[in-house]
């Protein structure tokens, strides 16, 4: 037993008071990051965007990973990691109050801004929790733990575009495109003045909630952890601890690997409402393809279900992450390949392409691979683990940049489907663009073969 276990064991008798608290912060931390799905169509009308100009969104959100996970680790090394969560937590809850001002004057950049500080403090709370995942247990294991933090993540996941859709967007039929683009200018705009508006009370309640969870982190049992158990890292400097810890190939395979990992999530989850509204998913209530990320939050659940029943006992975690790359692989391909027109009805819910359903089912590929991968990356990195961590955390760029890529090959490839006449049944560019998932997947599955194994540069 490493000495930051017996530390835990000391002070809570076993590691179930830390997965408690980690449970409910990754509730919290899902909610916040998958309301993103459906506030990217929902800014494409408001704000009257491009369809490209709306993934911005999750530019905005996922690019404060990668800017301020390094701040983040500073931060950690002078606060300690359980204030590290707490402030975390209170940086999210002023993201959300800027919704307030961002909404009455329904001003894209305002909400840009919002969503900037939220990443910026999910940035700080990841940053400071993972660690916690790895060590309060065995390392064989920590697979299944953060499984168990991923149900409840992407539980919050399907909850939220529920939530917001009922609370916020349930008369979205009363603003569709047509009627607003039948409008005079001035009706218009106090229509769409009217939409933005009804942000901001969910998100001032959701800042509240928040700022009491910090407030009751840092009451908490929750115990502080050291990484560097031996003292060898703490008088580097930072960037001299950045130098160093790349010379470790498993960190940087393992980087790699989840940028490309957080592409193919992000995609699935944000795309898939955009992807259903291009096919007419609308439903009785008009709004049905704004509830489309919930589908793929379930099949995440499912797969995170998977990965506590057969990890490690049955499976290892790196032979889930060599299933997921290779399902993954197999799904993109299908979504790619199959007719947009070939319908499927499931009960209770109207009828939905088959490919909206696969792109729903990305979500049970890519539910064990952040649980493989971030183990495997910091596994025998000692007192570089603090580093590594904030270093992986930049990888969530893959969810910032890669979402951009895609809204511009969709809007590229529809515009040159309707300059030469393209019947409006065949594959879309929303459709097509599912092919820049060809190279995670491929990476996937190299970092799960052969990656994670490099310790070393010059000697594989």
């Amino acid at each position: 037993m490493s000495k930051i276990e017996s530390t835990i064991n000391k002070n809570q008798g076993s590691a179930l008071i830390p997965m408690v608290i980690l449970t409910a912060l990754f509730f919290i931390l899902g909610f916040v990051t998958w309301l993103n799905g459906p506030l990217i169509p929902f800014f494409e009308l408001a704000c009257e965007l491009s369809s490209s100009q709306a993934y911005f969104v999750a530019f905005a959100f996922y690019i404060a990973y990668f800017v301020m996970a390094i701040p983040s680790s500073w931060v950690i090394e002078k606060v300690g990691y359980k204030n590290g969560v707490s402030l975390g937590l209170v940086v999210i809850a002023f993201g959300a109050f800027m919704f307030y001002p961002a909404a009455e004057s329904r001003t894209f950049l305002l909400f840009l801004i919002a969503l900037f500080v939220m990443g910026t403090g999910l940035a700080i709370l990841q940053t400071a929790a993972n660690p916690y995942v790895v060590v309060i247990g065995p390392r064989e294991s920590a697979a299944a733990r953060i499984s168990v933090l991923g149900i409840a993540n992407k539980l919050a996941g399907f909850i939220a575009p529920l939530v917001l859709t009922a609370l916020v967007l349930s008369n979205m039929q009363d603003y569709t495109a047509e009627k607003i683009a039948a409008l005079d200018n001035v009706a218009k705009s106090a229509a769409l003045d009217a939409l933005a508006l009804q942000l901001q009370t969910p998100y001032i309640y959701m800042g509240i909630v928040i700022l009491v969870l910090a407030l009751m982190v840092k009451l908490s049992p929750l115990p502080e952890i050291d990484l560097d158990e031996d003292g060898n890292v703490a008088h580097m400097s930072i960037f001299k601890q950045i130098k160093n810890a790349f010379q470790y190939p498993q960190l940087v395979l393992g980087v790699i690997t989840l940028m490309l990992y957080l592409a193919a999530e992000v995609l699935a989850g944000d795309s898939i409402g955009g992807f259903g509204k291009q096919l007419g998913v609308y439903g009785e209530d008009g709004n049905f393809y704004l509830k489309l990320t919930s589908f793929t939050m379930t099949a995440m659940v499912v797969g995170y279900i998977l990965g506590i029943s057969l990890i490690p006992k049955y499976v290892s975690q790196v032979q889930a992450l060599k299933a997921s790359g290779i399902l993954g692989l197999i799904l993109v391909v299908l979504i790619v390949a199959i007719s947009p027109t070939i319908m499927v009805q499931l009960p209770g819910i109207p009828a939905l392409p088959v490919v909206i359903l696969l792109v729903a089912l990305l979500g049970l590929a890519n539910a064990l691979c952040w649980p493989a991968i971030w183990p495997m990356a910091l596994q025998d990195l000692g007192g570089y683990t603090k580093i590594a961590s904030a270093i992986l955390i930049m990888g969530i760029i893959g969810g910032a940049v890669f979402p951009l890529v895609y809204g511009a090959l969709v809007e590229t490839i529809n515009s040159a489907n309707h300059a030469n006449g393209v019947a409006e049944t065949a594959k879309s560019g929303n459709q097509i663009a599912y092919l820049m998932l060809l190279p995670a997947y491929m990476m996937i599955i190299f970092f799960a073969f052969k990656g994670h194994k490099y310790r070393s540069w010059s000697k594989k």
